[in-house]
């Protein structure tokens, strides 16, 4: 049996390979703001589509943040990157850092967008409501985005995140995705790890912001940093996305 790779798009010719993972709302179309004006002659990115989103809507799975990381490996070797950089938003936060807790020795960077601590996320039940009936209510999904976005953002941008994530994502995998990357805790595997770990987080982000990443990542990483960006949310990408690719590619470039 043929084994699966990730669906992605390849864009650059640098030699630095990165790796992008998107959130539990979107695809890889999630970094669609952001793809024009990065760096290809410094970097080369893979922008993958984890297993129940875009051209993998249709792909069995477990659909967790275990398999997803797996999956980012199957790929790297099928690209022949024996190391790499990971950048992941939100849930795919969570994927990249069980890459790296896989496989440290091959990653070069790892940059969390608004990361899902390696503890999970755990809620009070009127919260975790919202989110699990979310798969099946588009009403759900855009009241998480503008609570998240600091409820300043406007009303046809918040139709729309919620238009690209119905139509980019299976509703029984956006469900089973659930159960993984706010539930499951393997911050011990990694405590104590020397790879160097950006978190970017938005200062309009009541959620996955400063204080939390303050207690979680920058206690975990010993070589963990952290940019909070002013004028984001939760979705630094659509919100900021040229501040956004300044402060990540100036991070990746420091590895030299």
């Amino acid at each position: 049996m043929t084994p699966f790779v990730l669906p992605h798009t390849l864009l650059g010719e640098g030699p630095h390979h990165v790796v992008a993972v998107h959130g539990w709302f979107a695809d890889r179309d999630a970094y669609a703001a952001v793809r024009p004006d990065l760096d290809l002659s410094s970097f080369t990115y893979a922008f993958v589509d984890l297993r129940g989103y875009g051209e993998a809507m249709g792909t069995p799975g477990a659909y967790t943040t275990g398999e997803g990381a797996a999956d980012v490996l199957a790929l790297a070797e099928r690209l022949g990157w024996d190391r790499f950089s990971l950048i992941g938003h939100s849930m795919g936060g969570s994927v990249v850092q069980r890459v790296a807790a896989k496989a440290p020795h091959r990653v070069r960077r790892l940059v969390g967008v608004s990361p899902v601590p390696a503890s999970g996320l755990p809620m009070p039940p009127d919260q975790w409501g919202l989110f699990a009936d979310a798969a099946d209510r588009p009403a759900n999904r855009r009241a998480i985005i503008d609570i998240t976005t600091g409820s300043v953002r406007p009303a046809a941008w918040l139709d729309r995140m919620v238009r690209r994530s119905l139509r980019r994502s299976d509703p029984k995998a956006f469900r089973a995705w659930l159960d993984s990357w706010a539930v499951e805790d393997f911050h011990a595997d990694v405590e104590g790890s020397t790879v160097p770990a950006l978190a970017v987080v938005g200062a309009l982000d009541p959620a996955l912001g400063a204080p939390l990443t303050r207690d979680t990542w920058l206690r975990w990483y010993a070589r963990g940093e952290l940019t909070e960006l002013p004028a984001a949310g939760h979705y630094a990408m659509d919100e900021t996305p040229l501040q956004l690719i300044r402060t990540v590619e100036d991070f990746l470039r420091a590895d030299g």
